[in-house]
């Protein structure tokens, strides 16, 4: 039994937390599953799972060494299948992205039954946070970052800005009145954003000719989620600075108002990262285009950049 035939037993274990089940889901002899996971361990050099009387659990390696199995088990099977399959069948294996829950919630989910339907043998896992994973450590084969991207040992495909919008909710205006300049903002409160709480919030962010400003103003409240971030303001916190994208339904509806268009922050550019690896799987290279072909109608030419990243 080869490495490869250890690392599908091994899969099927952790899958279904146990010796018992994965040797008969695999029609194998529950003393060959044991023996496999043991030679695996050995050529690893550590434990990679659990075991007791009452289940079967991944230990830290384990879960690490499982990750990476799917992926190499799948990049296998379709370089097995290459010559066999044909067209859009021949597509099959998991991607695993990370985006904010903005994004995917308005623009990515809802066009995501026909990627499916083209590609049925695909297998998505869909992260939504809104801190900065760390690509290559927990195994995503590519991530949406808003923002900047400074680290040089990744590869950041531009794919457009998202256009900033200033908004509040009506109830918050009726009390607070609705600001034509930047001086009115000393009678207002705004909603902070900030990635890590207890950082310092850079205030209201407008964009202009020679550059990119911030005013100092207070806030009741700080957020670190981009659902938060709107809730807060549809509950009258305070005004909000973020992508027309993610409110726009909101707008349209009355719920929230846009204020101030004329100072608004700059576009956040948004890119698609990921491992700097000489080949990339064709299947994560085509959800990457079709990410790129679903966020267009969302995007516009880009600006000046942000300075920082949101929830976004």
């Amino acid at each position: 039994m080869n490495t490869v035939e250890h690392m599908q037993i091994f899969s099927r274990v952790a899958e279904l937390a146990s010796f018992t089940q994965a040797a008969s889901s695999m029609d194998l002899p529950k003393a060959t599953v044991s023996t496999a996971i043991a030679q695996l361990e050995a050529t690893m050099g550590t434990r990679l799972l659990h075991r007791t009387t009452r289940k079967v659990q991944l230990t830290h390696d384990g879960q690490a060494f499982y990750e990476r199995c799917k992926d190499v088990l799948a990049d296998l099977d379709e370089l097995q299948t290459m010559f066999q399959l044909q067209g859009e069948q021949a597509l099959r294996g998991r991607v695993r992205i990370d985006m904010s829950s903005g994004i995917a919630r308005h623009a990515v989910l809802p066009q995501l039954p026909a990627l499916l339907a083209l590609h049925p043998l695909l297998e998505l896992e869909l992260s939504c946070t809104e801190r900065r994973v760390d690509i290559v450590r927990e195994g995503f084969d590519c991530v949406l970052r808003a923002g900047p991207v400074q680290d040089s040992s990744l590869v950041a495909r531009h794919m457009g800005a998202m256009r900033m919008v200033n908004c509040a909710s009506p109830a918050y205006l009726s009390q607070r009145g609705l600001p034509a300049t930047l001086a009115d903002l000393a009678k207002h409160t705004l909603v902070h954003y900030a990635n890590t709480l207890g950082s310092k919030p850079d205030g209201f962010e407008y964009a202009e000719a020679h550059g990119l400003h911030a005013i100092a103003m207070h806030g009741a409240i700080t957020v670190n989620n981009a659902d938060a971030y709107s809730a807060a303001c549809l509950a009258g916190l305070g005004i909000i600075q973020v992508p027309h994208l993610g409110v726009k339904a909101m707008l349209d509806q009355g719920q929230l108002v846009e204020i101030l268009p004329q100072y608004r922050a700059p576009d956040m550019p948004l890119h698609v990262v990921y491992a700097n690896r000489r080949n990339v799987a064709k299947r994560v290279r085509v959800v990457m285009d079709w990410l790129a072909e679903v966020l267009q109608a969302h995007l516009e030419t880009p600006e000046t950049p942000h300075a920082n990243s949101s929830a976004w």
